[in-house]
């Protein structure tokens, strides 16, 4: 690797008066991967947002090179056409146009006329889904037609077709499976040997240990280490990222189990675009006071939709009985379940858990707004007080209460969202991929948290794609595979093998 492709020197950026990044250096080669580590709210979007000019010059402080020369763009479209390409954790698609059109969106090939030239377009978006292994995909299809793994690859085939000299992901995996996470890793190392450079910003320290060169770690907006990765172990990032020592990231604490206080049985959930379809096929279990319960399974087992079914929420067909405290239940929307002292962290918070423009104190209290209301007026004084007793508890970091969520980072909102379902003091509380592009110190404090409300006797359904977390946290783990569950076992030496034979049908049910 020889000269410095990028060089970020001294970059500070203040919202307000109040530095969100403060002098941070880094620097990457071509062919080079740079590992971006850190907690939520460290720094790390706000720093690519320096340097893909989102934040143009003039809004912040320092230099950038680029080839050696002081980077000037003004806008994105500007960024991309030196050689600096973001594909963001959110995806940036269009559902309805088709693979090809998303791939050209905004540099569409044209004929002598002017009209779109649809020919030489599905032609080239062709041959880049070749490029990224995936030649079955059909590109005059509309890109919803595909699973978020392979729009995640689409994303890399729009960067490949903007002739990307830098790519930067920023949490690429959180919504892959196992097998596209391992595909996109083999992809990013091909461009690394064809001389493109990357950023990888990663809360997966294993993927980042897999394919980085060097790691640079920013906390509280400011740099803390850069070294080869040769040099470091995950748990040395963590250390750096967080600032002292984790030696385990599950804090388990004694809880005890009690009584059956909710029960689900024969529950079926269909398909809203075919409606014969079983999504989930008449699953029945139960759920002890004070108990952690974990729901693994791979993608499509039916885990969300089996919650939305259990949280009222749920758009298609579904049945089944709910037990609460040795009482049938009616859940016909959300609103009844959280009544009923059934809450639910959502999978999405983005779609299904935050209002974006609100702030962040009253996304919190919307689950419990009646409670401040005083002849249909809200009593702003006792509410903000509510408000800033949770951003305590759940370490919420905002620069002021009614700071617009989405503002905040993703491991921040999680937070919140978490904090919203809370108020209303939930018996059963349901978590769906609760750490989900979170952070790991966030995550900890998440899983202190769920073992917290266990002690004081709230029944936790948790769903986890990851299995180390299952097992870390979980006394009990179901297993569902197909939409049915195929395996109940509790967490006494249960390894991650046994799970996926269940998950894959190949163990036999086991009742716990």
């Amino acid at each position: 690797m020889g000269d410095y492709l990028l060089e970020m020197r001294g970059i500070t950026k203040e919202f307000s008066g109040v530095k969100a990044i403060d002098g941070i250096d880094l620097t990457v080669r071509p062919g080079e991967c740079v590992g971006l580590c850190g907690e939520n709210g460290a720094g790390k979007s706000t720093l690519m947002k320096v340097l893909s000019a989102v934040y143009p010059p003039g809004t912040w402080e320092g230099t950038i090179l680029w080839e050696g020369k002081p980077l000037q763009a003004r806008n994105i479209r500007e960024t991309e056409d030196a050689g600096i390409v973001i594909i963001h954790q959110e995806l940036m698609m269009v559902p309805h146009l088709s693979v090809a059109e998303n791939i050209f969106l905004g540099t569409e090939p044209t004929t002598f006329a002017g009209f779109v030239d649809y020919d030489a377009m599905n032609a080239r978006a062709a041959e880049l889904m070749k490029q990224l292994k995936m030649p079955d995909i059909n590109v005059a299809l509309p890109v919803m037609a595909y699973s978020g793994g392979k729009q995640q690859l689409i994303e890399i085939a729009k960067a490949l077709n903007k002739n990307a000299k830098l790519l930067i992901l920023d949490e690429p995996t959180s919504a892959l499976t196992a097998a596209e996470t391992a595909t996109l890793l083999e992809l990013v190392k091909e461009f690394k040997a064809r001389g493109m450079a990357c950023v990888y910003i990663s809360h997966k320290l294993e993927e980042v240990a897999e394919i980085a060169d060097t790691v640079t770690v920013i906390r509280d907006g400011a740099h803390v280490a850069t070294a080869p990765m040769a040099e470091l172990t995950t748990d040395k990032i963590i250390t750096l990222m967080v600032g002292r020592e984790m030696k385990n990231l599950y804090p388990k604490s004694d809880h005890t189990i009690g009584e059956v206080i909710f029960e689900a049985r024969n529950v079926t959930v269909f398909d809203t675009t075919n409606t014969t379809r079983k999504l989930v096929d008449d699953v029945s279990f139960q759920l002890r006071r004070g108990e952690i319960l974990g729901v693994a399974g791979l993608v499509g087992a039916g885990r969300t939709e089996l919650a939305s079914h259990l949280f009222g929420c749920w758009k298609g067909e579904h049945r089944g009985e709910i037990f609460l405290e040795g009482r049938p239940v009616r859940v016909h929307s959300p609103r009844d379940a959280v009544r009923q002292g059934i809450c639910m962290v959502p999978e999405d918070r983005k779609r299904h858990g935050i209002v974006p423009l609100m702030g962040v104190g009253h996304n919190i209290t919307m689950s419990v707004l009646p409670r401040f209301t005083r002849l249909s007026l809200i009593d702003e004084e006792e509410e903000m007080a509510v408000i800033q007793a949770e951003i305590l508890r759940m370490k919420i970091k905002t620069a002021q209460p009614l700071l617009p969520i989405a503002s905040l980072s993703g491991g921040n909102q999680q937070k919140a969202v978490v904090g919203k379902m809370l108020l209303p003091e939930p018996k059963v509380l349901i978590l769906d991929e609760p750490t989900r592009g979170v952070d790991v110190g966030a995550k900890y404090e998440i899983y202190k948290l769920i073992f917290e409300l266990a002690e004081q006797g709230v029944a936790v359904l948790m769903i986890s794609s990851e299995l180390p977390e299952v097992l870390g946290i979980s006394d009990r783990v179901l297993v569902m595979g197909e939409g049915r569950l195929r395996g109940d076992f509790p967490n006494t030496g249960l390894s991650q093998e046994q799970i996926l034979a269940a998950a894959l049908g190949k163990q036999d049910k086991v009742a716990a």
